[in-house]
């Protein structure tokens, strides 16, 4: 039964990473397959798969607007000429590609999860990256491995304060379990900047003084990486868990900023011989008239409308009751739902953000519809896709619905796991947390399916209940690397379409080696606190 259990984690990594077969294809044999299997193996009534398709499709479609906003704005910024004014800006402060990867993938991608989360920043950074003359699949792969460390604590603090509904609401409790996520990353987040320099350097730059192109920019990374792990640190120990992603990215921007203008730690080079790939030139546009403020004001006043419709509570009251798009009880089923707040989405933020933005640049709307017609046109094979990764996801989550008084499929292969790895599981808690975010696309829905069996078998092991929860949280996030509709969604952003296996073999890697590292550092952790 474990082989019929994990059949919707086997067959993705079979068909997308083994055989290479587009992400329609591959997720949609994989949904064929759990569906079939659970009706036949779990005894899934044929009410309760026709539930979870309905319900993957309604969540098909927030995914789809945020996507849909996320192209609208890079439309737009294209048509207006800000993509280049924006390029033109990080080329005035450095032309090196390993210090743009630090700057947009991980410090203004890690701002966006911060404020929205749920996918959103990997599909505004890696256009960016492109305009900047990486290469499609270097900004995908480099997008999504950066949206790893920031996602605990994603969308201020959903991971922790959703996520961990089920186990605990009380706040110094979240607030305690936030404080253990920064001391395991204290030195495995801090490694992320170096990490994906490596992978830039590694798998898409030239191939002469690779080792020697990584080492001279080692000790700026490590530099920026103990920023930002040390402000996620004191932020979760003195402010509290919702406001780590937003001031550990924001302040790590500023110093990053800095110590590129003063040329410290950087090597002397830079400044004359920037490090490009020889594969992808530099983009290089004609001076703009735009300023650059003007030009990024679109995505500052995203972050900023994203901020006030979390952090205000009458304005996010108004804005999760009116044009609310919510389904609840699916035919029934009390326990099958799907949210869409239609005004607190992302996606409609980045559409305001979008159509202010031709405004301010442009003083013109001319642009709006032809743009966005073209976008809606370019999404078919993204929602075809789409709906079949969450078919299977559905289904396998729901099956705990069944006839045949079986557990669910995720929470049979965690109890299996379980049961033959308890004397080791401060290492594969964090395995748990990214198998789930691979599945579901979500930290949160990860945490929210897994977090009371991790906290079960960190009772009955005489474990450390918030060390073992906060691994599942950031194995949840290192999950984000690989989840199949992270990387369908973000390779539509840039045009990769069908090559969605390619990428998360490229991605499982890091994926794995980030979970593996934070298992050791809860075992030292554990050891510490003993």
């Amino acid at each position: 039964m474990i082989f019929i259990a994990s059949a919707a984690i086997i067959l993705p990594l079979i068909l997308l990473g083994g055989l290479n077969l587009s992400a329609t294809r591959g997720m949609g044999l994989s949904a064929l397959v759990v569906i079939i299997t659970g009706y036949f193996f779990w005894h899934l009534s044929p009410s309760v798969l026709t539930a979870s398709i309905l319900q993957a499709l309604h969540k098909a479609l927030p995914i789809l607007w945020i996507l849909f906003g996320a192209l609208l704005m890079l439309n737009c910024l294209r048509a207006t000429g800000a993509i280049d004014r924006i390029n033109q800006g990080f080329q005035s402060l450095s032309a090196d590609m390993r210090l743009q990867t630090v700057l947009v993938a991980f410090l203004f991608g890690g701002l966006i999860e911060g404020v929205s989360g749920f996918g959103t920043p990997a599909m505004v950074t890696a256009p960016l990256l492109i305009a900047l003359g990486f290469s499609p699949m270097a900004a995908v792969i480099l997008a999504l491995v950066a949206d790893s460390t920031p996602a605990a604590f994603g969308a201020v603090g959903t991971p922790l304060t959703v996520g961990l509904s089920n186990v605990t609401e009380k706040t110094h409790v979240l607030n305690l379990i936030g404080l253990r996520i920064t001391q395991l990353d204290l030195f495995v987040g801090a490694l992320m900047p170096a990490v994906l320099i490596l992978i830039l350097i590694m798998w898409f730059g030239p191939k002469d003084n690779r080792l020697k192109s990584w080492l001279t920019l080692l000790p700026w990374a490590l530099l920026i990486g103990f920023v930002y792990s040390g402000l996620a640190l004191l932020s979760a120990l003195f402010i509290g868990y919702e406001f780590v992603s937003i001031i550990a990215p924001l302040g790590t921007l500023i110093v990053a900023i800095i110590t590129i203008r003063l040329h410290w730690l950087l090597p002397n080079q830079l400044k004359t011989h920037p490090w490009r790939t020889t594969a992808v030139a530099a983009k290089t546009p004609a001076p703009s008239q735009m300023s650059l403020i003007v030009a990024w004001f679109p995505y500052l006043l995203v972050v900023i409308l994203l901020l006030a419709s979390r952090v205000i509570a009458p304005l996010k009251q108004v804005l999760i009751r009116y044009a609310n798009l919510s389904w609840t009880n699916i035919l029934g089923y009390s326990q099958i739902n799907s949210d869409w707040e239609l005004l607190y989405s992302p996606g409609t933020i980045l559409a305001i953000a979008a159509i202010i933005g031709l405004l301010v640049q442009a003083r013109s709307l001319k642009p709006l519809l032809p743009t966005a017609g073209s976008v809606i046109r370019s999404m078919g094979n993204t929602a075809i896709a789409l709906g079949v990764t969450l078919i299977m996801v559905q289904v396998f989550t729901n099956s705990g619905l069944n006839q045949a008084n079986l557990p669910s499929m995720p929470m049979y292969i965690a109890k299996f796991i379980a049961k033959y790895l308890a004397d080791v599981w401060v290492i594969m808690a964090p395995f748990l947390g990214q198998l789930g975010a691979f599945v579901t696309g979500s930290t949160t829905v990860s945490t929210l399916t897994f977090a009371q069996i991790q906290a079960d078998i960190a009772t009955n092991a005489s474990l450390s209940t918030t060390v073992i929860l906060a691994a599942q949280l950031v194995g949840a996030a290192a999950g984000n690397m690989v989840c199949v509709h992270n990387i369908v969604a973000v390779s539509s952003v840039v045009g990769l379409s069908g090559q969605e296996g390619a990428i998360l073999r490229k991605t499982l890697l890091p994926g794995l080696g980030y979970a593996l590292l934070i298992g050791i550092a809860g075992w030292g952790l554990l050891h510490l606190l003993a």
